[in-house]
């Protein structure tokens, strides 16, 4: 007889009861373990039965990146939300369907948005199936490719952003005197399927990756209107899989050429974005006529109107140059005044700061808000916060003054709004914006955009004045 739970307080326990216990216990994970064994057989089964190899845990973390990333429904009009109340029998079935090689692509739902240059671009919206099928792809191939790509390649690789590229350009803005800004006409939207499949070829050699991507690579088009478009070149922006057969198209086309016959010229690409880095104009104008015939050799043409020779001009170079500006991932480069931080001196530097067309694009979104529907501040602060988060974290890496009078229509979007919602203004700008002061003044921690120091500077109130009720 066991005593140590009678010293503890507890009852008698026989040791013959203990091993019974142990047994129990024994027999429990015994069958467990089976059962597992059982369920890992019948997958492996099912799987061994299936023409392709894909994990199902693949087609699951394709779809939380889906998920996260959101989107709008495709053709079938399926949300993510609606394909997520069935999400065990959708991901099987498609898990499925690319498994046997009967897995077909839906049209590519083509809608139009605005371009901040003007003009209306082409927008392909794959559906919730296909983006996640599209995902598992990226999946497979983002690291492979990674290792294949240039240094200076920004666009659609981890730990690569806008930003470096900016970073980088800058600092070699400082080191040559001109660059050559280059813009592909039509990139997306005119790429060869032959060309760029032969570049896929290169670095997969999955029998079920190369058959999907061909199929969405000719996957057709369908408008609103229910009529489709056929298409024979290009890749969809919107779709998951674009980007990346777009980057692997570029860096065959341009990149590695580049490295191989002019690897004396820096550039910075993101996607078809590029810039090339010069020590003479004669140099900036050699390159531009043997980019032109490059690209036209790989069915890709520049936009002459659009792609410049630009004198980079400072204090130190003061030759006199018709274009000395260009716009890059929507900051403007051009001779700015500037100050040494150490030295107090004032220069002229050739820096980046927010371009115009994204000045344009942000009062634009800000308009169109409808903040007039918003009950009380509280409301206007949710709306405006996530934008004003993204605004100030990417417009104000460089030259941040600028950036700061841009987003100076935020506080004059909540004028307009009291403007609205208060009678006791009657219409009174300057009142509005003496109130706004004020309410700045008592609550410097409100809005977001006041917290980094884009605060409303109508007026400079006496500490009298701020005492005041808003």
């Amino acid at each position: 007889m066991s005593t140590d739970a009678h010293v503890g307080g507890g009852l008698f326990r026989s040791s013959e009861e203990v091993s019974v216990m142990d047994m129990e216990r024994r027999g429990r994970l015994i069958k467990l373990f089976f059962i597992e064994q059982l369920i890992c057989f019948r997958m492996n089964q099912e799987q061994c039965n299936k023409p392709f190899s894909i994990p199902k845990p693949l087609i699951y973390d394709a779809w939380k990146g889906v998920k996260e990333n959101r989107g709008s429904a495709g053709i079938d009009t399926v949300s993510i939300k609606d394909y997520g109340q069935n999400l065990g029998k959708n991901l099987y079935k498609l898990w499925n369907r690319m498994s046997s090689g009967s897995y077909f692509p839906q049209p590519v739902k083509l809608v139009e948005i605005p371009k901040k240059s003007g003009g209306k671009r082409p927008l392909g919206i794959p559906t919730v199936d296909d983006r996640i099928a599209q995902s598992v792809v990226v999946l497979c191939l983002t690291e492979r490719l990674d290792k294949e790509f240039h240094n200076d390649s920004y666009a659609y690789r981890p730990g690569r952003n806008a930003i470096g590229a900016l970073s980088t350009a800058r600092q070699r803005c400082w080191q040559y005197d001109w660059v050559l800004d280059m813009d592909i006409s039509k990139f997306f939207d005119t790429i060869d399927h032959n060309l760029l499949m032969l570049a896929v070829q290169r670095h997969v050699s999955e029998k079920w990756i190369l058959l999907y991507i061909e199929r969405w690579l000719k996957v057709p088009y369908e408008t609103v209107q229910g009529e489709r478009i056929e298409r024979t070149m290009g890749v969809p922006q919107g779709s998951v899989i674009g980007p990346v057969l777009a980057n692997l198209f570029m860096h065959y086309v341009f990149d590695k050429w580049m490295a191989i016959h002019y690897p004396h010229i820096p550039f910075e690409r993101y996607a078809d974005d590029t810039i090339c880095h010069c020590r003479t104009k004669r140099e900036a104008e050699d390159m531009k006529v043997v980019i032109m015939n490059r690209l036209s050799s790989c069915k890709l043409s520049l936009n002459e109107d659009k792609t410049r020779i630009v004198y980079c001009k400072d204090s130190h170079r003061k030759e006199h140059h018709e274009i000395i500006s260009f716009d890059f991932l929507g900051y403007t480069f051009r001779p700015r005044e500037a100050k040494n931080s150490k030295t107090g001196h004032i220069f002229t530097g050739f820096l980046p700061g927010i371009s115009q067309k994204s000045k344009k694009h942000i009062n634009d979104t800000i308009r169109g808000w409808q903040l007039n529907r918003k009950k009380d501040l509280i409301e206007l602060d949710v709306q405006m916060e996530a934008s004003a988060r993204g605004w100030v974290n990417y417009y104000g890496k460089f030259y941040p003054s600028s950036m700061k009078s841009a987003l100076q229509m935020l506080n004059e979007a909540i004028v307009r709004w009291a403007l609205r919602k208060y009678k006791r203004f009657k219409g009174s700008l300057k009142r509005t914006r003496l109130w706004l002061t004020r309410l700045y003044n008592k609550n410097p921690k409100l809005f977001y955009h006041w917290r980094r120091g884009i605060i409303p500077c109508y007026f400079k109130l006496k500490p009298v004045e701020i005492r005041r009720a808003v």
